[in-house]
């Protein structure tokens, strides 16, 4: 087999003995019947080239072909695999919750189907980890048709959320015990490394080489998921900086606006006293202070809202301790 480009031969790797089995290959599949033949028997390749015996978890994402029954097919050479079976095509995301859900690793790997990037990148990621990271993320190396659009979002990324990395939804490796930490709607695979940065986990990078596809068709298209992913890079901003501190979005402005309002009726009660009554005005006193009341008490609740969230998530971390001792 060719030595891929910019992949190191095996010996100059160095890889901890541990994880060279402690670590599971979620492979989220949909209409990728053409490519799992090839995608599995590189990977077994790669795992015999590098002494590593990790899980092979592939999720049939409601395919309209064979892609499950070619895949339990193909896995046999493999020492760990399985199938899962979505009903009905969930997307990225379920598919990557489903299979972290039932490896028995601590640490996932996220890989395409579409085999443009090598599974000899694999052992790369996990010879990174030795350096203390958290998560591993992949810069993508080469042209592809949505270099633009990635480019738009990951600088988008960059800025607002001050994420040390420069691509956020490429290939990756993370310890599974992340996801019990954050909650990932859906699509919000790509808030991934956003969300756990924000969390105060450590994430590096690595450059790798994106190969064309080589069966099939992409299928995440259309200009309608430029917008969706606007919509929801604006959803993980304020779940980030606002859900924390509701009062900073409602309360502040209430404040503001109940202020205004008293200035307003200050001015309405002078203009009256010379004689100059101004029916509007009062109007906008009214409209001012009603508004105002209404976002303080938003961002009251909120604010108790958020406690309850805060306790909640104190105490999933006094449970992870007790569930891991007990394992």
């Amino acid at each position: 087999m060719r030595q891929p480009v910019g992949v190191a031969p095996p010996a100059q790797l160095r890889i901890s003995p541990d994880l060279r089995r402690n670590f599971a290959v979620v492979i989220p599949a949909y209409d990728e019947a053409a490519n799992i033949p090839e995608l599995l028997g590189v990977v077994a390749e790669t795992f015999r080239r590098y002494d590593l015996a990790g899980e092979v978890i592939v999720v049939d994402d409601g395919s309209t072909d064979r892609t499950a029954e070619i895949a339990e097919r193909e896995g046999a050479r493999l020492e760990r695999f399985r199938v899962l079976r979505h009903r009905a095509n969930l997307g990225k995301t379920e598919a990557l919750l489903s299979g972290a859900a039932v490896a028995d690793s601590d640490w996932i790997v996220l890989y395409d189907a579409d085999l443009q990037h090598s599974p000899e990148e694999i052992p790369r990621f996990l010879a990174k980890l030795t350096e203390g990271y958290d998560i591993v993320c992949g810069r993508k190396v080469g042209a592809y048709e949505k270099r633009w659009v990635s480019g738009i979002y990951n600088r988008l990324s960059r800025t607002i959320f001050r994420v040390p990395v420069g691509d956020l939804n490429s290939m990756k490796i993370f310890r599974k015990s992340i996801l019990d930490e954050i909650q990932l709607r859906h699509d919000w695979h790509r808030f991934f490394v956003v969300l756990a940065h924000a969390r105060g986990y450590r994430v590096g990078e690595i450059d790798i080489v994106l190969h064309p596809r080589r069966h099939g068709r992409p299928k995440y298209r259309g200009g309608g998921r430029i917008l969706i992913g606007i919509l929801d890079l604006v959803s993980v901003w304020f779940q980030l900086f606002f859900s924390r501190k509701p009062m900073l979005l409602f309360g502040v402005p209430g404040l503001t606006l109940f202020a205004l309002g008293g200035l307003v009726g200050i001015a309405a009660v002078i203009m009256r006293l010379f004689g100059h009554g101004f029916r509007p005005m009062l109007d906008l006193v009214v409209l001012l202070v009603v508004v105002g009341v209404s976002l303080f008490c938003f961002g009251f609740l909120g604010e108790m809202l958020a406690s309850l969230r805060a306790e909640v998530d104190e105490l999933k971390r006094r449970i992870a301790p007790e569930r891991g001792s007990r394992t």
